[in-house]
């Protein structure tokens, strides 16, 4: 498991390589088959004849969901920690990041590998059939004038959309998260119409997702376990571009997209997150750990652990052996 993962203890009941799927309120939901590399947990819901729900955490790298390729089903993904990426069928790929929504049929997605690149993500999905809710549409909904073939041919249509994280988006989801567990189907029930006729509402449909090859998102991943792999030492831009063979452009924006940051700062907080656990676990001298983590200067280790820690290294240090 990542050991930067916020609830690996949660996960710690979980056999590596599984997913554990569980429905809370006893109702049937949508069959799911769900591999990973690491450990996972899938509370499933079934809100209405329709819509199923699920709160998925994950440990791991990746994770892969296997389903019906259906066209008129509308995956619903809300990113709430981590980041989350999918390798489509299309051969694209996607990522979304904290508060990010994605929107695409199941056709997009089935048979697909989710992502992880920092290891942990938790998210909420929806399944929406809008089939099914064209020809039964739960109250609230038909009372508005809900039309869930509009929303098919706006969001069904082929590709991944997507709404980025928003004061909108976060009033949706906020309550839900915090909803008590006797009291979330009731909440799913109300989010999930909320979100809909939030959706419905929205003029020219969704901007597209920032779209990148999977070939490319592959080699940046070699490029992130090539640097986290060295720590004590730099690269360039430069260097990087010429020994992964990719255009110096493609490295940074591919890494900016699947990874959250550019590189210079994503190195950063990885050095540090590394002198932190040198720091808790070893009797090292500071300028030994600066040296491990690619600085050849104290001082400048010292400024960069504040600058992510907001603690000295030695007192970092002293806070966490004591």
């Amino acid at each position: 498991m990542s050991a930067g993962c916020p609830w690996a203890e949660a996960l710690r009941g979980v056999p590596a390589g599984r997913v554990r799927v569980v429905q809370p309120d006893g109702a049937p939901a949508a069959p799911l088959r769900a591999e990973t590399d690491g450990r996972g947990r899938i509370e499933a819901y079934r809100v209405f004849p329709g819509i199923d729900a699920a709160f998925g955490m994950f440990c791991a790298s990746r994770a892969a969901f296997r389903h019906e390729a259906r066209e008129e089903v509308l995956s619903l993904d809300y990113c709430c920690a981590g980041r989350i990426g999918w390798d489509m069928r299309c051969g694209a790929a996607v990522y979304l990041g904290q508060g990010d929504l994605s929107l695409h049929s199941q056709a997009c997605c089935a048979d697909s590998s989710m992502t992880f690149p920092l290891g942990f993500a938790a998210g909420v999905s929806l399944s929406v059939d809008l089939g099914a809710l064209a020809r039964a549409c739960p109250e609230i909904l038909a009372a508005a004038g809900f039309d869930a073939q509009a929303l098919r041919a706006r969001f069904c249509g082929g590709g991944a959309f997507c709404l980025p994280a928003s004061p909108e988006l976060a009033e949706i989801f906020s309550p839900l998260l915090r909803a008590p567990a006797d009291l979330r189907p009731a909440y799913l029930a109300l989010k999930s119409q909320e979100l809909l006729l939030y959706l419905w509402r929205q003029e020219g449909g969704a901007p597209a997702l920032q779209r990148v090859h999977a070939q490319q998102t592959e080699q940046v991943r070699k490029v992130h376990a090539f640097l986290v792999s060295h720590l004590d030492r730099r690269y360039t831009i430069e260097d990087l571009s010429r020994q992964f063979l990719l255009n110096t452009a493609t490295l940074k924006s591919t890494f900016k997209a699947v990874y959250g940051q550019p590189i210079a700062t994503y190195m950063k907080e990885a050095r540090v997150r590394e002198a932190m656990r040198l720091l808790r676990e070893t009797d090292s001298s500071i300028a030994d750990i600066a040296a491990a983590v690619g600085y050849e200067s104290q001082g400048k280790f010292t400024k960069a652990f504040k600058d992510v820690a907001q603690a000295l290294p030695t007192e970092y240090r002293r806070q966490h052996r004591a």
